[in-house]
C-alpha cells in the first residue's frame, strides 16, 4: 500500500492530467473479502513488542499473501521481523487506508494517463479483486493487463514469468 500514495500524486501532478473530477462517474469496484479487510485492520495487542508484531503480519500476509508463491516460513518471518523492527505504526497505516477512500474515484485521471502503462494485479488479491485491476486497465487508454495466477496482495519475486 505504501506505493499507491505516491501513483496518485503523481498522476495528478503529470503535465497531462490538467484537474481533478471529485464526482462518482461509475459505482466502485467490488471490495476485498472480509476475512482479509478484518486482517489489515487487526492489531497486534502490544504494538511495541516486536514478537507480536511479528506474529500479526505473518498473519496478516497468512490470509492477503500470495496462495500460489508462498515464502518459506522462516524466510518470510525474517523478512516481517525486519519490517516490525523498522518501524511499525498503525496510525499511519490507518491514516493511509483514509486517504485511500477519501480520494475517491480516480478513473477520471487514469483517463487522462498517456505514458505507456502495464497494469499487474494478482488474480488471488483478497483485499483488491481482480475486478479492480481490470477496471484499472479498461480506464488507461492502451494499458496492458497482467492477471498473475496465484498472485495475492503482494508482490514476490517468484510470480515473474521470467
Amino acid at each position: 500500500m505504501r506505493r499507491c500514495w505516491p501513483r496518485a500524486i503523481r498522476a495528478r501532478r503529470e503535465p497531462y492530467v490538467d484537474h481533478v473530477d471529485k464526482r462518482q462517474s461509475e459505482p466502485p469496484v467490488a471490495l476485498g473479502k472480509p476475512r482479509a479487510l478484518r486482517a489489515i485492520l487487526h492489531r497486534p495487542r502490544n504494538v511495541d513488542d516486536v514478537e507480536q508484531i511479528t506474529d500479526h503480519l505473518v498473519r496478516v500476509f497468512g490470509v492477503i499473501g500470495s496462495p500460489g508463491y508462498a515464502s518459506e516460513p522462516q524466510l518470510l518471518r525474517q523478512q516481517l521481523e525486519r519490517v516490525a523492527r523498522r518501524g511499525y505504526y498503525p496510525a499511519g497505516t490507518a491514516r493511509q487506508l483514509l486517504a485511500i477512500l477519501a480520494s475517491g474515484d480516480r478513473r477520471p485521471q487514469l483517463a487522462r494517463i498517456t505514458a505507456p502503462t502495464l497494469v499487474i494485479h494478482g488474480q488471488d488479491d483478497p483485499l483488491l479483486p481482480p475486478a479492480a485491476g481490470i477496471d484499472t486497465a479498461r480506464h488507461i487508454r492502451g494499458a496492458r493487463l497482467e492477471l498473475i495466477p496465484g498472485m495475492g496482495h503482494d508482490f514476490r519475486r517468484r510470480c515473474s514469468r521470467k
